[in-house]
């Protein structure tokens, strides 16, 4: 195999671990509370002004502002949960989704008048690593392998965790469940607040790889969204495959062609997707 080809499908599936992060916090918010929240980039998007304002501007060592992170965002997500999607649970979808679109607006405009338009860089590298005729980037593999404790943190906690198991059931049948003790508001609230600290977690992680600015949640949101829109909505291990697969088809289109051709590919790829499966690549 080409080694340049083989370098693209390796960055894809690096690339892939990272998208994976926030599709995961994505389809938990959405199959819990049945919201699709338009504005998790944004949310991701002030968790990486975060880094970069603690870590540039304040001096605190990166690890510290990493750690600081996660619980900023995590808040984030449940204020967004009680001042905007809470109100609206019982109103129509299209309300849910205009009332979170606008939130995104809001964040762009906030980030806008504090930080300006400048791009924002921590100028932080790690050094490649050599795995035979290939060159694999150090700081995208950290960043792999932390998305990947990320997601088996969180499936350990959904899986032997009883508001874990909460979870679950709830998002399986809201219905009944508050007939078994379970409190609805309760679990929506955590829920809110584990996908917040997913968007800090990806944060962290794109941070260091992207540069950071007011409108840096355009280059992964949408492609956020097919991922969860492919793997199925709500379904966390057809949004975890889906998020690998559309990270080799963006890696290996780049390949072939610039940055905008593999973007092209991808939107092309998923819209043909959803003639063969409305509801999913992974969908139940």
């Amino acid at each position: 195999m080409d080694p340049f080809l083989l370098e693209a499908l390796v960055n894809g599936i690096l690339l892939g671990g990272v998208f994976a992060l926030p599709a995961l916090g994505l389809n938990l918010v959405f199959g819990v509370v049945d919201v699709v929240w338009l504005c998790y980039a944004e949310l991701v998007m002030v968790g990486m002004y975060a880094v970069w304002f603690l870590f540039t501007q304040l001096g605190w060592p990166l690890p510290l502002a990493f750690a600081t992170c996660l619980p900023i965002v995590s808040l984030l997500g449940i204020a967004l949960h009680y001042l905007v999607v809470r109100p609206l649970l019982s109103s129509p979808p299209i309300n849910q989704v205009l009332a979170t679109g606008g939130v995104l607006f809001l964040l762009q405009g906030a980030m806008t008048l504090v930080f300006r338009t400048e791009f924002r860089s921590l100028g932080v590298d790690m050094p490649p690593m050599e795995v035979g005729e290939i060159f694999v980037s150090g700081t995208k593999l950290a960043a792999f392998c932390a998305a990947l404790v990320g997601a088996a943190i969180l499936w350990a906690f959904l899986k032997y965790t009883y508001v874990g198991t909460a979870i679950r059931a709830i998002a399986r049948d809201r219905e009944v469940m508050p007939l078994m003790g379970v409190d609805p508001q309760r679990i929506y609230l955590i829920a809110s607040a584990v996908g917040g600290a997913l968007a800090g977690l990806a944060a962290c992680l794109l941070v260091v790889q992207l540069d950071v600015h007011p409108f840096v949640g355009l280059s992964f949101g949408p492609i956020t969204f097919m991922i969860c829109v492919m793997g199925g909505l709500g379904n966390m291990l057809g949004g975890f495959l889906a998020a690998f697969l559309m990270g080799i088809i963006v890696s290996v289109g780049g390949f072939w062609g610039t940055t905008e051709f593999s973007y092209v590919v991808a939107f092309g790829f998923f819209i043909v997707t959803m003639f063969a499966r409305p509801r999913g690549l992974f969908a139940r």
